[in-house]
């Protein structure tokens, strides 16, 4: 009890110190917290959408996917007889079923032909108006469509676009364009989660999506009281047999949430990856404001123990702070976490995808979670300090207070980070000369490890040198005042490589990333540049197939030389070795294909491979099963008849620009595939007649403006399309790094403040020598620079390291140029500048208000 009140009192007594070490643990947690809380409101709210939506028992056609898709490779959704429909009524416990119609492999347009479709990437759904969906929808005006020319519109597209009764909208798909007006608006009863949704009447939706009558993409049957979803299905599967796919509600609803689980698990993981990263700074700094304060106390620490204090009572107490701390800032993390995840859904509701804050889902794990980690992340980060101070004698009573000076962080420290350093520097070479990327990824990720670590534990070590550095070039200018702000920063080389290190491991992951990205940018680009040799490229963003109408309006613009088709298939292979290779991509393009992508090939030549009868494979598809030049292949085709192709090119594995592709013509693809069955082109290649590129380019935009799904770009605009890629990936990267860069400041702003306290007499005496206000604040400030520009010099340093290293097994796959973007590294490093001065703000200030006198009479 004694020893608790002790911390207690300690902890209420140091509380405005502990507030940002409090801080810290309250982000990280929060962080974990609004993570967790808003992944599974996600889950919930798409659990309840999914239930909601789906029959008792669907039917559906046999290649159709268990969640529902409808999109195919000729953009038409698949299909079952209207006869499966008076089949599926006749089956013993059926109360009632209904034949629907919908797809999503469909645009919308409004009248000015600008799309409708989610930004969010939420799909844009266009189905016929039934009985199912007025379960969970409700019309709150108009009326539900009942002809060629209505179609009924959700509330949230409509009010997201300014929609109203009566506007003319168009349905653009493989069938063509179908336009209507707006009948009715209609809500959801539960959360639409950013599906953009248009209804039809049955008949119509048969002809505008499918392209004929007398055929549904589902049954939804509704089960007789008494019945069982279970007990259903095998009803209808006896009444039906086994050519089609018979789901119950909740196999339905398991199946749609299976597709969300890869992108949820990846957020989410990643998300908590980067919380991860802002507890591991969050650790530098509670170790070191506990180290400050146990340096602090050391007088007081030595009369406990001189009036009888043990020292395992000295050291629970320090960590009984740890506890308190770890408890409040964690109870308040799981709190701003909640208020957290709460931002998110605000802000993806501003995307365009909405959550409901009525399903906002806290399980009991979550605040259990965030309080176990906040606890244990900042008794574990004490412990160091807490040993330090139970190893204080009684003898230190007799001493002044304050720091001692440790001017040497110690040959141990220093021979263990060189070695754990060298050891991180040898995997990083094992890395980059690896000869598969997956064996040097391995290698890369230990070396990330050891060097990082490496250089926290000679971080004191380099404090050393590399401040005396930075002080030369920077401080001495400002003479007598930048040189007290270095030795202030060198007083002490363990607080100085500890802070930053806090700093060093954001700027580090800033630095790798930003490599990464940009050689990813200019190797891709120089490929585009070696490899493609047409004009421009027509595809969709948003992964939709090219409709037969717009290929007709891009074959028929002005001052284009040629149009190159290509397709995308999958097929079995049977190779010579006797293996079968099931479900296995195929490219079928125009022979043209040859010239627009000068492809590599280490045997024959690709234009060959665009022969009647003939193909290509790639190296390591060759190499693997025994193909040489000549070989016959048996390709059975997926929604065709098998055929024995010969292979006339073996392309290059390396290639960055359809890696791992294997060619034939789209003649030959007619040949074993029925016309109505033939996949849509992916997307097409053109090529202006000479000295028309300019012309042509305009000519296209205006040919394909009935069709805003696709988007026409020349070299130019890939590139850059590519760029911001890339560029808006890592921006979200370095958002969620600033959450532990933020930390680290945190961490800067401490220690300086702790600091300030423990040369509280020290600053009094320079006052009373004449150090003005505005020179102490500036002291104060050069030294935060410093110590921020200190860990910064480390994190770039690391941070290129790993990216260069990163880069080296991307040229593996492709990718071999290396690119140091130096305006974002020069600008990180001058950034870390002013984080320094941000940080020093309150120190300073601070420092410069204490009375002199008081200062001086501090023990």
């Amino acid at each position: 009890m004694t020893v608790l009140k002790t911390s207690l009192r300690n902890f209420l007594a140091h509380k405005g110190r502990m507030a940002l070490s409090a801080v810290a643990v309250l982000l990280s947690v929060a962080f974990v917290c609004g993570t967790l809380v808003f992944t599974d409101t996600m889950n919930t709210t798409f659990d309840k959408l999914f239930a909601a939506t789906s029959s008792d028992v669907t039917v559906s056609a046999e290649n159709a996917s268990d969640s529902g898709e409808t999109t195919s490779d000729n953009g038409k959704p698949p299909v079952i007889p209207a006869s499966v429909l008076d089949e599926v009524r006749g089956a013993d416990g059926v109360k009632s079923a209904e034949g629907t119609v919908f797809s999503t492999s469909v645009t919308v347009v409004d009248g000015d032909k600008d799309s409708l479709s989610p930004t969010s990437g939420g799909p844009t759904i266009v189905g016929s108006w039934n009985g199912n969906d007025a379960r969970t929808m409700k019309i709150t005006d108009g009326a539900a469509p009942e002809g060629p020319d209505q179609v009924m519109v959700d509330a949230d597209t409509a009010d997201k676009h300014g929609l109203q009764l009566g506007d003319e909208i168009g349905v653009i798909n493989a069938v063509g364009t179908h336009t209507a007006k707006i009948s009715g608006i209609a809500d959801f009863t539960v959360t639409n989660p950013g599906a953009a949704i248009f209804y039809l009447d049955t008949r119509t939706a048969q002809r505008a999506l499918v392209g004929e009558s007398g055929v549904y993409t589902n049954v939804n049957v509704t089960a007789a009281t008494g019945v069982s979803d279970a007990q259903l299905k095998k009803n209808v599967l006896a009444e039906l047999g086994g050519d089609y796919k018979v789901q119950t509600a909740e196999e339905t609803a398991e199946a749609n949430q299976k597709d969300l689980e890869g992108f949820m698990s990846v957020m989410k993981y990643a998300m908590l990856g980067f919380a991860g990263i802002a507890f591991l700074v969050g650790i530098f700094l509670i170790i070191n404001t506990f180290s400050m304060l146990v340096a602090q106390r050391t007088r007081e620490i030595g009369l406990m123990r001189a009036i009888g204090s043990s020292r395992s009572q000295v050291n629970r107490s320090v960590l009984a702070e740890a506890l308190l701390l770890g408890v409040v800032g964690s109870v308040l993390g799981v709190g701003a976490g909640v208020g957290l995840a709460v931002g998110l859904m605000k802000l993806m509701g501003m995307m365009g995808m909405e959550l409901s804050t009525d399903d906002l889902t806290v399980a009991w794990t979550t605040p259990a979670l965030g309080l176990v980690l906040g606890v244990v992340v900042t008794v574990l980060a004490a412990y160091l300090p807490a040993r330090r101070a139970g190893k204080i004698s009684p003898m230190a009573a007799l001493r002044d207070a304050g720091t001692p000076a440790d001017g040497r962080a110690g040959w141990i420290r220093g021979a263990v980070g060189l070695v754990l350093t060298g050891a991180g520097g040898a995997a990083l070479y094992l890395a980059g000369t690896a000869d598969k990327a997956t064996d040097g990824s391995l290698w890369l990720g230990l070396g990330v490890v050891l060097s990082l670590i490496g250089f926290v534990v000679v971080g004191p070590v380099l404090a050393s040198g590399v401040v005396r550095v930075l002080g030369a070039v920077l401080l001495r200018a400002f003479g007598p005042v930048g040189r007290m702000a270095e030795r202030n920063a060198l007083r002490n080389p363990r607080r100085t490589g500890a802070t930053g290190a806090a700093l060093m491991i954001g700027l580090a992951l800033v630095a790798c990333l930003s490599v990464v990205g940009s050689s990813m940018v200019a190797s891709a680009t120089e490929e585009l540049d070696k490899t493609v040799g047409t004009d421009f490229i027509i595809q969709s963003d948003s992964g939709q197939l090219i409709t037969p109408q717009a290929v007709e309006a891009v074959k028929s613009t002005p001052g284009l030389e040629r149009v190159t088709e290509y397709k995308w298939t999958e097929a079995d292979f049977t190779t010579p070795d006797g293996k079968t290779v099931e479900d296995t991509a195929i490219t079928a393009a125009d022979p043209t294909y040859a010239t627009d992508l000068r492809v590599e090939t280490v045997e024959g030549k690709l234009a060959d491979a665009y022969r009647p009868g003939s193909m290509s494979v790639h190296e390591d598809f060759a190499k693997d099963h025994g193909i040489g030049i000549g070989s016959k292949i048996e390709v059975a085709f997926k929604d065709g008849s098998t055929g024995a192709l010969t292979v006339r090119a073996i392309t290059s594995s390396e290639a960055v620009v359809d890696a791992g592709a294997m060619y034939t013509s789209i003649d030959t693809l007619a040949e074993h595939v029925p016309a109505d069955r033939m996949p849509l082109d992916t997307l097409l290649f053109a090529a202006a007649k000479d000295g028309q590129q300019e012309a042509a380019y305009k000519a296209l935009k205006d040919a394909l403006h009935d069709y805003p799904q696709y988007t026409v770009r020349d070299q130019t605009d890939y590139k850059d399309a590519l760029k911001d890629q890339i560029g808006q990936l890592l921006n979200m990267i370095y958002g969620l790094l600033a959450l532990a860069i933020v930390v680290a400041i945190l961490g800067v702003v401490n220690t300086l403040a702790l600091s300030v306290v423990e040369r509280t007499r020290e600053i009094g005496l320079m006052r009373a020598i004449g150090l003005s206000r505005r020179q102490l604040r500036r002291m104060i400030r050069m030294e935060s620079v410093v110590i921020a520009l200190f860990g910064a010099l480390l994190g770039l340093g690391l941070g290129m390291g790993w990216g260069a290293t990163a880069q080296q097994l991307l040229a593996l796959e492709g990718l071999k140029v290396l690119d140091i973007p130096w305006p974002t590294i020069i600008g990180v490093f001058i950034g870390s500048a002013f984080v320094g001065l941000f940080a020093a703000l309150v120190p300073a200030f601070r420092a410069g208000r204490m009375n002199v006198l008081n200062a001086i009479a501090t023990e």
